[in-house]
């Protein structure tokens, strides 16, 4: 790649002779450069922003006015420990067509993948790997230091996948040493003011809508959906597929498929409407609603039901992950109703 000299940019910008940017690429006035700093073809830096050493951005990005981007976390007093060294500078690196909005807070070792779009006034600390084609609306906070009074500083990940849309005021905090990260999958959306916790694993396609509350070491699998004000208990499993109405609290695992409401939180049905719209054909349907009839309704315990429904119902897909879902389920599952409340596909 061909790098322009500093003079032929905006005469009013501060650009250190070490900074490679390509001729193509335009800084706008006011804006400062640091050395150490790399800029791709056709990228456009906007005036008053302010990028530190160790930043390369790709081609093809806009960052606008006001944003500060810099690859040293160590302004907080955790990264000043006997396990660091503090002369040590990490990277930001922000792939092609990027757009950041103006007065963005980037800084400490960050990766942006390419495609992505950073609202203004949105904050993203040290940890964060944002995938392609994502969206981080106005002010949400990426990859926090988590609220855990044992964490320590350690060099921890938020990691979010590919056109995964996070809203206005959204926190998301990265891990601990416990697990070293915390996971957000690929097309997930995180509408405004959810809370996602340190440590915590979500899964594909999983919506969580305004005012969701993850704790600490939440695992929520692929394709569930939260409605709003959902809180979570730490260490908490909630499965594929399922629904969890709004307002609950969730203190025991959810199983995969179902529908959970009420306080206690308790099982209401299967999620088929759900299903059928991710093409679940109506016997996989009957066969998963069977399944959990047998589980919360026929009054067996838990284990005699897993038994049964191992012994008698056909082998499905479906029907391991159920039965191997409740096996695993430490703190146990959300109860069963005293009545049926499933009703057959064509009828929900």
């Amino acid at each position: 790649m061909t790098f322009s000299a500093p003079q032929e940019h905006h005469h009013l910008a501060h650009i250190h002779p070490q900074a490679k940017i390509h001729p193509t690429a335009e800084i706008g006035p006011f804006a400062v450069i640091h050395e150490g700093v790399t800029i791709g073809a056709g990228t456009r830096v906007g005036a008053h922003v302010v990028l530190y050493p160790g930043v390369h951005i790709g081609e093809n990005c806009r960052i606008l006015p006001g944003t500060c981007i810099s690859a040293d976390a160590s302004q907080l007093e955790y990264w000043r420990n006997e396990n660091q060294d503090a002369n040590h500078i990490a990277t930001v690196r922000i792939g092609d067509n990027v757009h950041i909005e103006p007065s963005a807070n980037i800084h400490g070792g960050i990766v942006i993948d390419e495609g992505s779009w950073i609202g203004s006034n949105s904050t993203i600390h040290d940890g964060a790997r944002i995938g392609k084609y994502c969206k981080i609306f106005p002010g949400a906070v990426i990859s926090a230091i988590p609220q855990d009074l044992k964490f320590k500083g350690e060099k921890t990940l938020l990691e979010i996948g590919d056109y995964t849309v996070v809203r206005e005021f959204a926190t998301l905090n990265r891990g601990t040493d416990y697990h070293g990260k915390t996971q957000i999958g690929h097309h997930c959306l995180i509408m405004a003011y959810v809370h996602v916790a340190h440590d915590c694993i979500i899964g594909d396609h999983v919506i969580m809508v305004n005012g969701v509350n993850l704790a600490g070491h939440v695992q929520i699998d692929d394709w569930a959906i939260l409605e709003g004000l959902v809180a979570v208990q730490q260490f908490t499993r909630i499965g594929r597929h399922s629904f969890v109405a709004g307002g609950s609290l969730v203190r025991k695992h959810v199983p995969p498929y179902v529908k959970a409401a009420r306080e206690p939180l308790t099982y209401t049905g299967i999620n088929s409407i759900g299903l059928r719209r991710r093409n679940f054909q109506p016997d996989q349907i009957n066969a998963i609603q069977e399944i959990y009839r047998q589980i919360f309704l026929s009054g067996m315990n838990t284990s005699h039901a897993l038994d049964y429904v191992e012994q008698h119902l056909p082998a499905t897909e479906e029907r391991d992950e159920i039965v191997g879902f409740i096996r695993s389920a430490s703190r146990g599952i959300i109860k069963g109703r005293t009545r049926d409340a499933t009703s057959s596909p064509e009828i929900e």
